[in-house]
């Protein structure tokens, strides 16, 4: 959804009804994650998607119907010999996909706006109805009291850990879908490499700080994809900004007089990854230092340095690439192998179970 919102917002705006085919439920190597979202609009607008290509026809369809009818539809789009290559889907997977009318929602305004604010909010849903949980307040029900009681407790701490799933809430089983803020990515080091991170950062979602205490440097002109441009000491900003299991720390200063103070910190914080730039020979330095100053092994072995998998890149977007594709192989569970030749599903989520 987080996807489609401003889409969306435009066809508010125009007074343009439309449908929502949300996934809720996958199994086996399905193409995309539960939430993933496409919707349709009166006039046969289409944006976002459900599968990347296999089932949107049908889904297009049935959207079509949902907005003539006003009633919502669930359907489930697998493989069989007679519709792989029309309706199903020919990765081997399955899809469970809930579609509704944009009336379902009994406060989609202030939904869509949240969403593109980058606010906490979560919906609980069922075909024919939909909470939209807000930290502090519900809208909406889902038709019995304790149903929405028990559903609400749910999806606010589904919300609290940014996961979209489905619960069972008094025997019934509903789709939560989660929108928390967006994760964090610290990138310290206002050099062209940061620049480049900081781009690939932003198209990865995040809400991208970029830190150095050169303010000649660190400026937003040299950085206008950062969402924020720091000047600061990096250990200072970063004892005194939030940090949490979903933040990402990129170091590329690989400077000991700013390195060695920076990751006493971070190796203290609960961040999700925590990469540092420069050479064999620098990293080993880092260490060493580091050593000295009291960090324990089983804090170092957090730090993933020299930065990124072993790409052969030289340039700085090449580096980010390389960077980014750590960050999204330890987030997921992956190898960093070639796929090519590898038995294990592709999708990180079954790896590692319902995300």
């Amino acid at each position: 959804m987080r996807e489609i919102v401003d889409g969306l917002l435009a066809w508010r705006a125009a007074g343009t009804s439309f449908a929502v085919a949300t996934v809720v439920h996958t199994w086996r190597s399905a193409p995309r994650q539960p939430g993933a979202a496409m919707a349709v609009s009166e006039h046969g607008e289409v944006i976002g998607s459900v599968s990347g290509g296999c089932v949107e026809g049908a889904v297009y369809a049935a959207a079509q119907e949902v907005i003539r009818t006003g009633k919502a539809q669930t359907h489930t789009y697998g493989v069989s010999d007679g519709d792989a290559l029309e309706v199903g889907l020919t990765c081997g997977g399955t899809i469970e996909v809930m579609i509704r009318p944009d009336a379902g929602s009994p406060a989609l305004d202030d939904l869509l706006a949240a969403i593109a604010a980058g606010r906490p909010v979560a919906t609980v849903t069922v075909p024919d109805a939909q909470l939209v949980v807000w930290p502090d307040r519900v809208e909406g029900t889902l038709g019995d009291g304790e149903l929405d009681r028990i559903a609400g407790e749910q999806a606010r701490g589904l919300l609290a850990h940014g996961r979209s799933a489905i619960v069972t809430a008094c025997e019934r089983e509903v789709f939560v879908q989660s929108w928390a803020a967006p994760a964090r990515m610290i990138v310290f080091g206002a050099i062209d490499f940061a620049a480049a991170v900081a781009r690939i950062g932003r198209f990865l979602g995040y809400r991208v700080t970029v830190c150095d205490a050169r303010g000649v440097f660190a400026t937003p002109a040299r950085f206008p994809d950062a969402d924020e441009v720091v000047v600061d000491w990096p250990h200072r900003y970063l004892e005194g900004t939030e940090v949490d299991e979903r933040t990402v720390l990129c170091v590329l200063t690989h400077d000991p007089k700013f390195d060695v103070p920076l990751l006493q910190v971070a190796l203290r914080t609960p961040a999700r990854y925590i990469g540092a730039m420069g050479s064999r020979r620098t990293c080993a330095d880092r260490v060493r230092r580091l050593r000295e100053a009291g960090v324990d092994e089983q804090a170092l072995s957090r730090l993933r340095a020299p930065i990124g998998l072993d790409l052969g890149a030289r340039t700085p977007e090449e580096t980010a690439v390389a960077i980014a594709a750590e960050i999204v192989s330890l987030a997921w569970g992956g190898s960093g192998a070639p796929l090519t030749g590898l038995t294990a599903p592709i999708h990180g989520h079954d790896r590692q179970g319902s995300r």
